[in-house]
């Protein structure tokens, strides 16, 4: 984890694009090292006495009955489609 020290809320707001004004970066470089540096405390936590849990509520599995029904058709998944070719939707390419 980031030491408190080591965080700059400039540079992180840059990296995502969001434009802060002065006084609103050094109120959220207070506030977020404050996070941190409550973080590194609850580190101090022992836990070691503590059983790991997935959740921490109990979670119990809900089983419906697998039903067969009607689904539909080719013609019908692709009555809507804006762009279609083969019985397939065309979508635009988004992996380079």
């Amino acid at each position: 984890m980031a030491k408190a020290a080591d965080f700059d809320a400039a540079y992180v707001s840059k990296l995502a694009r969001i434009n802060l004004t002065d006084e609103e970066t050094a109120r959220f470089q207070k506030q977020l090292t404050d996070v941190l540096k409550y973080a590194e405390k609850l580190r101090e936590v022992d836990v070691s006495h503590v059983e790991a849990a997935a959740h921490g509520v109990p979670m119990f599995n809900v089983f419906r009955e697998d039903k067969p029904c009607d689904w539909l058709s080719a013609d019908e998944a692709l009555s809507n489609a804006p762009h279609k070719a083969n019985q397939l939707f065309v979508v635009t390419k988004v992996v380079e």
